[in-house]
């Protein structure tokens, strides 16, 4: 049993045969009724105005809305209510090194074995880098073209030699990024991966409201829809069918890994070795703080069970608070990369996710067909996340990579996390740019 205490193809796109079958079938009449019983009729404000093409897009969008969850009756319903924390210990680079190759050799043989399945979080685009395409065609070369996607699937394929077989690579996109992202990948031959181990999936959306909880249009036409939050990932996944494929192909473990970090380590086998030994359901990479007050969320026990702080949850004392031998007792950092197992994954697509709500800035139309560019927060929008579904798991393991080697995030154009710092890194582990 794991004791986390203790550890101290041509490329396809599953789009069809959605698990909540939805009609778009929607009349207006159907449309009308179904938004008056939710207080959203305003969403049918323009439709006389509409072509009847545009007309049938947002008969289409308003069958996909889901208004009896408990967010639209009250935004407040499924946020996260935080429990008691606790440190967590973490399986060490000391311990890992002992033990390096026999958990190397469980994590190939479970390769080869075509057990693991791997998910690329890249729905996200590039726009606090001042680049308005998918985040994963950055360019981070200096000499020579270098993009972010070209990194991980650099990085995924060190595995597949050693295994001498491909990972099924399943890459999460959003409405707003899909048909640019598959275009890119394909131009540039999936950067010599197997294009028939690669597959495609949407994020879902959810719609955005005003303070009053009202959906807000973003053309006459059109909702305004933004991605679920990475946490958004597993449930995109039923929906679209892609589960169906992991069912079929036998998949019992997903790693699941964010684009912005170009020395991520995909389907690790040493990661995959240790936390199949381990016993856990579930594992994740983490790093040692490099500062009390480093804005990272921390790998840590909630009641009892494996869970995620995030760095603005944590208090004074939580940040301070220091082990007999001097180490931080809230010290291990998550990287966004997680091995969880697939079956105790299932539950939580029944269950109530947690909602984190974000208060932002919506563009949108008012109720004379205006576009509205606000210049202070004006809404809400909801997203789940993905260290949710840590908490979700009975156990985890608490991996320790090294930073240096494996945790360089492109989040910021400039400072911090930046470009700089990330082809810094890259030089430093022997990356030409």
């Amino acid at each position: 049993m794991c004791d986390p205490q203790h550890l101290h193809g041509s490329t396809k796109n599953v789009s069809t045969n959605i698990e909540r079958i939805i009609t778009d079938m929607m009349t207006y009449e159907q449309a009308r009724q179904y938004l008056t019983t939710h207080g959203q009729a305003h969403l049918l404000q323009f439709y006389n105005e509409l072509s009847p093409e545009q007309q049938n897009q947002l008969l289409q969008q308003i069958a996909k809305l889901d208004l009896d969850r408990p967010q639209f009756r009250d935004r407040n319903a499924l946020t996260q209510k935080r429990g008691k924390f606790a440190p967590l210990g973490a399986m060490t680079l000391d311990k890992i090194s002992r033990n390096l190759e026999a958990y190397r050799k469980i994590g190939i043989k479970a390769i080869q074995n075509a057990q693991i399945g791997a998910v690329l979080l890249a729905g996200g685009q590039g726009s606090r880098l001042g680049f308005n395409h998918p985040k994963g065609m950055f360019n981070m070369g200096k000499t020579r073209d270098l993009y972010i996607f070209e990194c991980l699937f650099y990085n995924l394929m060190q595995v597949t030699e050693q295994a001498k077989t491909y990972v099924p690579l399943m890459i999460m996109t959003s409405e707003q990024n899909d048909a640019e992202t598959k275009a890119f990948l394909k131009e540039h031959h999936y950067f010599g991966y197997n294009p028939d181990s690669v597959y495609f999936f949407k994020q879902e959306t959810e719609p955005a409201v005003d303070e009053n909880g009202k959906i807000f249009l973003e053309e006459k036409d059109s909702i305004v829809l933004s991605p679920n939050g990475n946490g958004g990932w597993f449930s995109s996944m039923q929906r679209t069918g892609m589960l169906r494929l992991v069912e079929k192909m036998g998949i019992e473990w997903i790693n699941v890994f964010a684009v912005d970090n170009v020395l991520q380590q995909i389907a690790d086998p040493v990661f995959i070795g240790a936390t199949i030994a381990s016993g856990c359901a579930s594992g994740g990479k983490v790093v040692r703080k490099a500062s009390p007050d480093e804005r990272v969320g921390v790998l840590c026990l909630e009641d009892g069970k494996p869970s995620i702080v995030e760095y603005y949850e944590m208090t004074e004392e939580m940040r301070t608070l220091r082990n007999d031998d001097g180490t931080l007792a809230y010290r291990f950092g998550v990287i966004l990369n997680y091995l969880f197992r697939v079956k105790d994954l299932m539950h939580t697509l029944d269950s109530a996710f947690p909602l984190h709500i974000a208060h932002k800035k919506i563009p949108h139309i008012d109720t004379n067909g205006n576009k509205v560019f606000p210049t202070e927060p004006n809404g809400y929008k909801f997203e789940t996340l993905v260290l949710d579904m840590v908490h979700m798991q009975d156990s985890c393991l608490a991996f320790e990579v090294d930073r240096e080697k494996e945790f360089a995030p492109v989040k910021n154009a400039q400072g911090v996390d930046s470009v700089a710092t990330a082809q810094a890194l890259l030089e430093k582990n022997g990356i030409v740019l």
